[in-house]
């Protein structure tokens, strides 16, 4: 029974992990592309800040729903095999976002400036996961339990 809580405690936290990392990069695609656009956060309208939240969660489900099926097998790599280093998910998430840009259908009408700013948030997402749920990968795998007999005696 501890085991499957383990397991089911695991699976929360990844899906916690996936959900910032959603949201990290919906920001960071808003910041990136609204600064390219001229966006001055220092002369705000008196109704820009919640028009900006609901943009964000709002493509951060997009997001999420699009890198799925490449997040999830980063993601399964990374548990299974226990990296546990920043660098993992920062070149998973780049990896994620260009193979999600490849499949598109309209990719080919892509901007190279928009594919390397969408490819640079696939970067922070996976720092972003890291920092909810990847520094604990595959400790799941582990058994800390010491043994319960000393082992061969030898003779």
């Amino acid at each position: 029974m501890g085991r499957l809580v383990t397991y089911i405690v695991r699976l929360a936290v990844i899906l916690f992990g996936y959900a910032v990392a959603s949201l990290a990069v919906s920001a960071f695609v808003h910041v990136l592309f609204l600064a390219r656009e001229g966006y001055n956060p220092a002369l705000p309208g008196p109704m820009t800040a919640a028009p900006l939240v609901l943009s964000v969660l709002f493509v951060a489900l997009f997001a999420a729903r699009l890198v799925f099926v490449p997040a999830a097998l980063v993601i399964l790599i990374g548990e299974v095999l226990g990296r546990r280093d920043w660098l993992f998910y920062a070149l998973g998430g780049a990896v994620i976002t260009f193979v999600s840009l490849a499949f598109m259908p309209d990719a080919a009408y892509v901007e190279t400036s928009a594919r390397l700013e969408i490819t640079g948030s696939g970067m922070v997402g996976g720092i972003f996961y890291w920092l909810a749920a990847g520094r604990w990968a595959g400790s799941w795998w582990k058994n800390d339990r010491p043994a319960t007999s000393p082992g061969p005696s030898g003779s």
